[in-house]
């Protein structure tokens, strides 16, 4: 018995068709591509512009210079940009500011603005760093009480005051304890980076007794000043940084209200504000 032909023409297998699809939309694909790499760039300019205005990005600049560096004339666009100069307020002379909009006299006054600025900063500097330079103690929380710093407009006052039941010295004595020793020695280098001038001052209380009665206040308040001194020039403070060792016995009592309490007693070391003096060896 003879077989059958198949009915119906041939024609292209089913994968095919898929595969021509697919090549068509890998072409559309690369057309697009290619379509969005071709770019106005006038129009993009202006696109930018616009979302520099939407945002509010408003820089102020000016074209500057015409010629190219060798030598050729670009008319198209220019190649430097620079800010614009800005206008100088007609209030004030014309006298020259780097750091300020306005200027003249009312302009020039930052030196000492920022004098008064950074006079504070420098002392609170200092005072960070004492407290820093203390806190290596073992014993710094028990002698807390006796150390008060001061910032007023003659400079960084630092206050080694006696409590009830604590002193910095011994009694009648201008010998300190070791633990007051250790804390001026815990000051110097601190001190000795410092610029200004120090200045120490003793103070007694009223009613101070001593075993010798030629040896009154007076002079123990000034040796207890002068004692301090010889400390922290010991541990490192430059002689030159003293301007005065002062001893006042009980003529400004801490507490005026009551002379004879034992918190009147103190030496007190000033880092003194004033610019610093000017070498002898310097020439101007």
């Amino acid at each position: 018995m003879a077989k059958k032909k198949p009915q119906g023409g041939g024609g292209a297998p089913e994968w095919l068709v898929t595969f021509a699809d697919l090549m068509s939309l890998l072409v559309c694909f690369f057309v697009l591509i290619i379509s969005f790499s071709i770019q106005d760039k006038q129009k993009m300019q202006v696109v930018a512009g616009s979302m520099k205005d939407a945002f509010g990005v408003t820089d102020s600049s000016r074209k500057v210079g015409v010629i190219e560096v060798q030598g050729i004339p670009i008319r198209d666009y220019m190649k430097d940009i620079s800010q614009v100069e800005q206008d100088l307020d007609s209030d004030f002379s014309e006298e020259s500011h780097d750091r300020k909009r306005k200027q003249g006299p009312e302009a020039n006054t930052h030196e000492t603005m920022e004098a008064d600025i950074e006079r504070p900063r420098q002392f609170a500097t200092a005072a960070a760093s004492l407290r820093q330079a203390w806190q290596e103690m073992p014993e710094i929380n028990e002698i807390s009480n006796n150390i008060i710093l001061e910032e007023s407009e003659e400079g960084l006052n630092i206050m080694l005051v006696d409590q009830d039941g604590r002193s910095m010295f011994r009694e009648g004595s201008k010998y300190p304890y070791e633990t007051t020793r250790r804390l001026l020695a815990k000051m110097a280098p601190v001190l000795a980076q410092m610029p200004n001038r120090v200045e120490i001052t003793g103070h007694t209380t009223a009613g101070g007794r001593t075993v010798d009665p030629s040896y009154s206040g007076w002079d123990l308040s000034s040796e207890r000043a002068n004692v301090a001194r010889q400390i922290l020039a010991e541990y490192g403070m430059p002689a030159d940084q003293f301007y005065a060792v002062i001893g006042k016995s009980d003529t400004e009592p801490l507490f005026p209200n009551d002379p004879y309490l034992a918190s009147n007693r103190r030496v007190e070391i000033l880092l003194k504000a004033e610019a610093p003096p000017v070498p002898p060896d310097h020439k101007p």
